[in-house]
């Protein structure tokens, strides 16, 4: 299994830890989500076997462990899914500003093999308008994640420092939407969207949805490692 894939796993796997370890309250199992996090990040120098690497992460299964025996377990998941898609979303935004080329944009142009420039004009104003729409959908998504996480009982951000939630909502119920239907959403908009590509721009460079899902793979991971450059 190459790199490319073990992470992906590692990455499926995270919101069903994290689930899981907010619906039964369980600090253990919050301790595992938040390494499979960590394995993720350092994963490609762990399998080189850089020392620092292992190092990194001797230190941080010392701190998990201290943490799997805290209170405090389950806040740093609260705030994994708002950290993340405000991440996403700020990366699409920045590609927005002058002189850069719309994230979009430079998968289209991938796919297509000719420069972002060179894509006729009314795709290049789709793929600018589509990246501020995933820009603006993860925005309100990370938001939402906040305030739910926020108004989560009994430990939720405001409850943990000692403030009552003017409304509440259960940790099931934000475990819910920050693990799962959020990626559902995301999912859905994509599925949406190739479905309304196909309406608006019939000649596409691949014929159905698989074969888009395998040109997508295909661009190679240094391609993905150099798209929010």
């Amino acid at each position: 299994m190459n790199t490319a894939a073990l992470r992906l796993l590692l990455a499926l796997a995270y919101p069903l830890l994290a689930h899981l370890a907010s619906s039964h309250g369980s600090s253990a199992l919050a301790a595992v989500a938040l390494a499979d996090i960590g394995v993720i990040v350092l994963l490609q120098p762990l399998l080189l076997r850089r020392p620092w690497a292992w190092g990194v992460a001797a230190l941080l299964g010392v701190g998990l462990v201290a943490l799997a025996q805290s209170r405090h377990a389950q806040l740093p998941l609260l705030l994994v899914p708002v950290a993340f898609v405000a991440f996403v979303a700020w990366a699409f935004a920045r590609t927005l500003r002058a002189g850069r080329v719309p994230l979009i944009s430079k998968i289209v142009s991938a796919l297509e093999r000719k420069p972002a420039t060179a894509l006729e004009p009314r795709l290049q104003r789709y793929t600018r308008r589509l990246t501020a729409g995933w820009a603006l959908l993860l925005a309100a998504l990370a938001l939402a994640n906040l305030v739910l996480a926020l108004l989560a009982v009994p430990d939720g951000l405001l409850t943990s420092f000692g403030i009552v939630p003017p409304v509440t909502v259960s940790e099931n119920q934000w475990s819910w939407f920050a693990n799962l239907l959020n990626y559902g959403l995301i999912g859905g908009f994509f599925c949406g969207e190739y479905v309304l590509r196909r309406r608006l721009f019939p000649q596409r460079p691949y014929r159905n949805f698989t074969e888009f899902l395998r040109q997508m793979g295909a661009l190679g991971p240094e391609f993905w490692r150099r798209l929010f450059d």
